[in-house]
């Protein structure tokens, strides 16, 4: 659909807007251009439109180099929406809507019937066609601006932070609608903003800048798990990276190799077979492989030296301590650290022992997410204040 390949701009005071910018969008796909200010996203934006011209590289629409297409006949293919929005004051809803229809020589009936179909598509009441600009609110105008941008139906649609002027409230509500109505209509759009929980919000996939460059890109899911730097991890902020972890289910993470024994084998084959597999925690199950409960090295131990015919399923304790397999990766936190564990068990709907996560295990994934500089993990937990634990791989 759109294709940058070694795309550059340079001023000539030495000025360098962007840098090597190769980028492949497809088809119905919201890809968000996102970085600090002076990153280059807009000036990009405004190359594809030709607003700029590149000093160097090339972009292909729909296979054909942009050059070789008119710059005014190229801007008609386009969709433009920016923060400013742009109505015309003089002239009503409906013809602002419709107004590169009417340069494209639709008929006043057409135009009619096309502005009557997209504020049905935003759930905008028709009374407004007959409307000014200065009639509507702040959202509304903008609204109606995105509604131009779709009206001749372009192949590809520019935004420049254009929801950045809007209150919160109204700024989450337009996002809602613009994605909903890039789905039903399968529109391609390259939307620029600095809001992260914006690109988050909306993308198919994010575009990180810096200084010119792309840095990363990637899914929301992938960018938040697994960030290409500590620039592109700081951007994205540890608190949304946190939130994330609440996201990730514990099946994700969890290892296959958790190790059993059978509530009827005693304690000498539990303390040979901690030594063998080098854990100081053993998952008891009963005859069917569901969660009877855990015992620890140190209470093996002991148990030896005053209890030699006692059953491993008689020192079996913490039973609530394993976590279904469907909860998130913070629960299974939380649960470790209320038990004060190394590993616990996870289970399926019927309580079989399926797996383990272990300290190391939510380390590597939290490190993976927040990146600690020393380490430590600080959270709520449940009745107990702020908890803090080490979780050294």
């Amino acid at each position: 659909m759109l294709e940058y390949e070694h795309v550059s701009k340079r001023y000539t005071d030495g000025t360098v807007a962007v840098e090597d910018f190769t980028l492949q969008i497809t088809k119905g796909e919201f890809v968000v251009l996102i970085g600090p200010s002076g990153c280059g996203k807009s000036t990009t934006l405004r190359m594809t439109n030709r607003l700029i011209e590149p000093t160097s590289g090339t972009i292909y629409l729909e296979g054909h180099d942009y050059r070789t297409i008119h710059p005014v006949v190229l801007r008609r293919r386009l969709g433009y929406v920016i923060q400013q929005i742009g109505l015309m004051p003089h002239l009503t809803i409906a013809d602002n809507i419709t107004f590169v229809l009417k340069l494209m020589g639709a008929s006043k009936a057409e135009r009619w019937r096309r502005a009557e179909q997209l504020l049905a598509l935003a759930n905008m009441d028709t009374s407004y066609l007959n409307k000014y600009p200065r009639e509507l609110s702040g959202g509304q105008q903008q609204r109606v601006g995105v509604l131009r941008a779709l009206a001749h139906d372009p192949e590809l649609i520019l935004m420049d932070e254009p929801f950045g002027a809007l209150d919160p409230i109204t700024r989450q509500q337009l996002q809602d609608e613009l994605k909903r109505l890039q789905r039903a209509m399968h529109k391609t759009i390259l939307f620029v903003t600095h809001d992260m929980d914006e690109a988050l919000r909306l993308a198919d996939r994010i575009v990180m800048m810096r200084d010119g460059r792309i840095v990363q890109v990637d899914s929301p899911e992938r960018l938040l798990r697994t960030p290409a730097d500590e620039f592109v991890a700081h951007f994205i902020g540890p608190h949304r990276m946190l939130q994330h972890a609440g996201e990730i289910r514990v099946k994700e993470v969890m290892l296959a190799s958790a190790v059993t024994i059978p509530a009827d084998h005693g304690l000498a084959q539990a303390l040979e077979l901690m030594r063998h597999k080098k854990v100081n925690s053993l998952f008891v199950t009963d005859d069917d492989r569901r969660f009877v409960g855990i015992v620890l090295l140190p209470e093996v131990q002991a148990a030896l030296r005053f209890r030699e015919e006692c059953r491993v399923g008689a020192l079996a304790a913490r039973s609530d301590a394993a976590v279904s397999i469907e909860v998130s990766v913070m629960n299974a936190i939380r649960q470790m650290l209320s038990y004060r564990l190394d590993a616990i068990p996870v289970v399926d709907s019927d309580g079989i022992v399926v797996g383990v996560v272990t300290r190391s295990t939510l380390a590597h994934v939290l490190d993976g997410i927040v990146m600690p500089c020393d380490g430590a993990v600080h959270m709520e937990s449940p009745g107990s204040g702020c908890v803090t634990a080490q979780l050294s791989p």
